[in-house]
C-alpha cells in the first residue's frame, strides 16, 4: 500500500537563493572596508570584524551553494535528492565560526599584552556602517527562511549586528576615555558571542547527520498518538530522524488485526494524518503485523511466519 505526499521548495529556494547573492556583494564589499579601515585605524575590534565577516562570506556562499543543491530533483542514486547539503554547509558554518573566535582570542591577547593606539572616531563609523549593513542581510535572512541552512546565515548576520553595535560602544568608550585595552577586551567579548552563536547550530546539525530524533520530537508521544487511532494494537520498532533540517521521516512496525489489506488502508490513512498532523512528519515507512516479532529490534520472523506481515509505505 502506497500513498505519496510532496512539498514543494522551488519558490523557496528561489526566494533563498536571491537574497543570499545579495547578502554576499554586501558582505564582500564591507569586509573590504573593515580591513582598510581595521589597518588605518590600528583597530583589532574592526579586524576581527573583518574576519567574522570573512567567515560570513564564506557561510553566505555555502549556504547559497547548498540551496542550489537543494533545488535539484531526487534521482536513483540520490533518492532524497539533497536534502542534508543544507545541513553540511550550516555544519560547516558553525565549524568556520568557532575557529574564527578562537583566532580572535589569540590576537586579542596579544594586543592586551602590547597596547596599540585606536582610532576611535573611524572605528565608530565603520561599524555604524556594518551595523546597519548586517542588520538589512539578518532581516532579509530571517523572512526568507527557517530551515537550519538559513538559521546558521541568520545567526552569522544577527552575531555581526551585534558585535558591530558593541565595537560602536567600544569606540565611543575609548574617545571618552583614551583606553586602548578597551578594543581588545571587546574582541574578546566578540569572540564568546561568535561560540554562542555556533554551538546551537553544531549541535543541532550534529544531530541530524547522526539521524537523532529531531529536536521538538518525543518519542513516547509520537507512539501514544499512533495508539490512539482505532486498530492500532500496539507500535515498536519506532525510529523518527532527519531528512532535511524540515523533513522528518518515520519507520515503524503496528500491530493490527489480521484484516484485509482494504480495510487496513483506512488504518494508515489515518496514522499518516495523525503523524503529519501532531508532528509534522510527512514522509513514513510503516510496516503492519499481525503475530509479534520474535526480536523486536529489527524484527527478524520465523520462516513460514513472514506471510503474516504486510508493509506500508507512505511518502
Amino acid at each position: 500500500m502506497h500513498a505519496h505526499v510532496h512539498y514543494g521548495h522551488q519558490e523557496e529556494n528561489a526566494a533563498a537563493a536571491h537574497v543570499l547573492r545579495l547578502s554576499l556583494f554586501i558582505t564582500l564589499a564591507y569586509v573590504a572596508l573593515l580591513v582598510v579601515a581595521g589597518i588605518r585605524a590600528h583597530s583589532l575590534a574592526l579586524l576581527s570584524e573583518a574576519g567574522h565577516n570573512l567567515s560570513d562570506f564564506i557561510a553566505l556562499g555555502l549556504s547559497w551553494f547548498a540551496v542550489y543543491l537543494e533545488s535539484r530533483p531526487a534521482s536513483t542514486t540520490k533518492t532524497f535528492g539533497w536534502r542534508r547539503a543544507g545541513v553540511l554547509a550550516a555544519f560547516a558554518n558553525a565549524a568556520t565560526l568557532v575557529a574564527v573566535a578562537f583566532f580572535i582570542f589569540y590576537e586579542a591577547f596579544s594586543r592586551l599584552r602590547t597596547p596599540h593606539e585606536v582610532h576611535a572616531n573611524m572605528v565608530i563609523w565603520v561599524a555604524a556602517t556594518g551595523f546597519v549593513l548586517n542588520g538589512i542581510i539578518a532581516i532579509m535572512l530571517f523572512r526568507t527562511s527557517r530551515d537550519v541552512n538559513l538559521r546558521s546565515a541568520f545567526l552569522h548576520q544577527m552575531g555581526d549586528a551585534l558585535s558591530t553595535a558593541a565595537v560602536i560602544v567600544g569606540g565611543i568608550a575609548i574617545l571618552l576615555t583614551g583606553q586602548s585595552w578597551i578594543d581588545p577586551a571587546l574582541s574578546v567579548g566578540i569572540g564568546v558571542l561568535i561560540l554562542w552563536s555556533s554551538f546551537g547550530i553544531l549541535r543541532e546539525t550534529l544531530n541530524i547527520l547522526l539521524e537523532g530524533t529531531p529536536r521538538g520530537v518525543s518519542l513516547e508521544k509520537v507512539e501514544a498518538a499512533v495508539l490512539t487511532v482505532a486498530g492500532v494494537k500496539y507500535v515498536h520498532d519506532l525510529h523518527v530522524w532527519s531528512i532535511g533540517s524540515e523533513t522528518h521521516a518515520l519507520s515503524c512496525h503496528i500491530g493490527i488485526e489480521d484484516i484485509p489489506p482494504s480495510e487496513s488502508e483506512c488504518i494508515l490513512r489515518k496514522v499518516n494524518e495523525r503523524l503529519r498532523h501532531d508532528f509534522g512528519i510527512g514522509h513514513t515507512t510503516i510496516q503492519f503485523e499481525h503475530l509479534a516479532c520474535d526480536v523486536a529490534d529489527g524484527c527478524v520472523m520465523p520462516a513460514g511466519e513472514t506471510l503474516a506481515h504486510g508493509h506500508s509505505h507512505s511518502h
